[in-house]
């Protein structure tokens, strides 16, 4: 009996070491992927001085070596100062922005666990109108030998947006504009009328009508 019992516990001291080399392989196949970039999000918001749409949420999506992305920890900061010498926005420690005085600047998320990885993303602190954008001057004239219009974009009583507002052609055929100014894009004989707009926190101007002839 004696003989037997031995022969047991030699199997069960065999099966232990078996299981135990088994959880050593396993854990050298299945190494924690290591963080290879981090992605920024959301993309150049832009967010409001005053009580409306004066803050936003960033968030960091990190890509590993294996392929996969998901979260991974990271320390915020924010970058960027006004005409007036403040800085444009605060950042708490979980991302939200919180905008100061008007301008652009970057949004950073830098890796705990990599310092050396980091991402950026542009954003910018327009001026919260409390009324509709109002767009100067009221009409236009593009031509062959007048290709781009300036307009400038206002609010509160004169305050300028024309650099943060959100600009609209109705016929990209015929115009695009980004920032006030208008340019042409008019194809031989494509001439004719469009307009535009600017946006900003969530109010937009009357259109204003722009002619195209002699394309």
């Amino acid at each position: 009996m004696s003989s037997i019992k031995q022969k047991l516990r030699l199997m069960g001291a065999l099966a232990a070491l078996a299981t135990l080399a088994l959880a050593v392989s396993c854990r050298g196949f299945f190494v924690k992927p290591t963080l290879s970039s981090l992605a920024i999000g959301p993309v150049s918001p832009t967010i409001f001085t005053g009580g409306t749409d004066s803050t936003v949420q960033m968030f960091a999506v990190g890509t590993f070596n294996d392929g996969s992305s998901g979260s991974t920890p990271v320390s915020w900061a924010v970058t960027g100062t006004g005409s007036g010498g403040q800085n444009i926005a605060t950042i708490s420690p979980s991302g939200l922005v919180t905008a100061q005085a008007t301008g652009t600047g970057t949004v950073t998320a830098t890796s705990n666990l990599l310092p050396s990885i980091s991402g950026t993303q542009p954003i910018t602190v327009a001026v919260a109108c409390t009324s509709a954008p109002i767009i100067s001057p009221t009409s236009g004239a593009l031509n062959n030998n007048q290709q781009t219009l300036s307009f400038t974009a206002s609010c509160n009583g004169g305050q300028d947006i024309t650099a943060t507002a959100t600009w609209v052609s109705s016929n990209t055929m015929i115009a695009t504009v980004s920032a006030g100014v208008v340019t042409a894009t008019a194809a031989q004989g494509q001439d004719g009328t469009f307009t535009i707009t600017a946006s900003s926190n969530g109010l937009t101007s009357a259109p204003v009508t722009i002619t195209a002839s002699g394309f």
